[in-house]
């Protein structure tokens, strides 16, 4: 736990948002996300793609899924998630939390990067 919080507090400021891409495919919203990672470990990170609620319902949190490594780049990945159109793209924004087993974000970890 205690090296995972130090990797944690030393490459955070170091986390980049690459390219930003969506588009819309028969009733979804397909994003895609380029993530540099700059030496965190692929498992420290968990990128997500989120919303404020609407309508009196709570905030969307979907997971994205790393689907392939960065091209020309060391420790980055490329991440995809899928949702309803029924909601604006604008409604959405990527963002990156800490990630590891047993720990709860952002009540123990408060780094959070957004995308925008």
């Amino acid at each position: 736990m205690i090296n995972w919080e130090q990797m944690r507090t030393q490459n955070w400021p170091t986390l980049r948002f690459g390219d930003v891409k969506i588009e819309t495919r028969g009733g979804q919203r397909v994003f895609e996300v380029q993530v540099s990672r700059n030496g965190l470990d692929s498992k420290a990170v968990r990128v997500e793609l989120y919303a404020d609620g609407a309508n009196g319902s709570g905030p969307t949190r979907q997971e994205m899924t790393r689907v392939r490594p960065l091209a020309g780049a060391s420790g980055g990945d490329v991440f995809t998630a899928t949702v309803s159109a029924t909601r604006p793209a604008m409604d959405y924004t990527v963002r990156v939390i800490p990630h590891r087993e047993g720990v709860a974000v952002p009540l123990e970890a408060a780094h959070i990067l957004w995308q925008r």
